[in-house]
């Protein structure tokens, strides 16, 4: 059986499987429900465009929230301004100015691209 890419990373070159997106959406899925996220929750997502962004959005979607994008290029006042116009408590990004924005806002959950790994690591084919 051939296997379906869904997405090459254009940055490294990495291909994302069917089933490796399956995988680390389902695991992610679980790390954001443990983290409290429910039905109609809304989810900062600020991510470069990738593997990783694909993978969030999936996740937050199954746990039923509403993912709010926020993109990684946006400056501070920016960021800050949506972040809190987003009302939202939970913020998945790796990005440095997002983290910083959400200081000051209502966002008490901010999670990594690791932590919606989990302990498990999922490699991508190339």
């Amino acid at each position: 059986m051939d296997e379906r890419i869904v997405m090459v990373d254009s940055g490294t070159g990495l291909r994302l499987t069917e089933e490796q997106l399956d995988e680390r959406s389902a695991v992610a899925t679980v790390q954001l429900r443990r983290r409290g996220v429910r039905a109609g929750d809304t989810v900062l997502i600020c991510l470069p465009v990738g593997p990783d962004l694909l993978v969030s959005t999936n996740a937050v979607i199954a746990a039923g929230g509403v993912v709010w994008p926020l993109p990684v290029d946006l400056d501070a006042a920016t960021l800050r301004d949506r972040i809190q116009e987003s009302d939202a408590r939970v913020m998945i990004s790796n990005v440095r100015r997002a983290l910083e924005a959400a200081e000051e806002s209502r966002v008490r959950i901010i999670m990594s691209v690791a932590d919606l790994s989990a302990a498990h690591s999922y490699p991508t084919s190339r």
